[in-house]
């Protein structure tokens, strides 16, 4: 805290923050609620369906590098959309070691009929930052993980439970 400012303005400039930070956390909420409520899946497994929507995956990197997670993570929700039939996974014909990924008909079905994700506007918002104030964010949110001790906490999908069988 800058030595002219009062203890006020700095609660004022926090309580801003935790305002955000709770708005944003509302929003991701309302939208995973929305997402099983009208299309019987979870919010991290309709904006992996919309971001297959957009294009087939050539691989379960290239999918986890789109919804920026990690392949273990994204790995887990596909599997749990192959099984309920709404992501094909093929062996890539030229490389056995690969997966390729895509909807199949019902996915297609699902998310035309789905609501939009906001994980999706809230990557987008970040993306239309300046480039220094993303940097500047993302390093401001690791400062505060640091502070919280939370810097071990997995980086998970967004309301993806994880011993859900859904």
């Amino acid at each position: 805290m800058p030595r002219h400012a009062s203890p006020e303005s700095q609660d004022a400039h926090v309580a801003s923050a935790v305002d955000a930070i709770r708005r944003i956390l509302h929003a991701l909420r309302t939208s995973a609620t929305k997402a099983e409520a009208r299309a019987g899946v979870t919010g991290a497994q309709l904006f992996v369906l919309h971001s297959l929507a957009e294009a087939p995956a050539a691989s379960l990197n290239e999918l986890a590098a789109r919804t920026l997670t990690h392949q273990s993570t994204v790995s887990v929700v596909v599997d749990r959309l192959v099984r309920r039939d709404l992501v094909i996974k093929r062996r890539a014909p030229e490389d056995a070691r690969r997966v390729e990924l895509r909807l199949s008909p019902s996915g297609r079905a699902l998310v035309r009929r789905a609501p939009q994700v906001a994980q999706a506007r809230l990557i987008d918002g970040l993306r239309a930052l300046p480039r220094s104030e993303a940097r500047e964010l993302a390093r401001l949110l690791r400062q505060l993980l640091r502070t919280m001790r939370a810097t071990r906490e997995p980086a998970e999908m967004f309301f993806e439970e994880r011993g859900r069988s859904g």
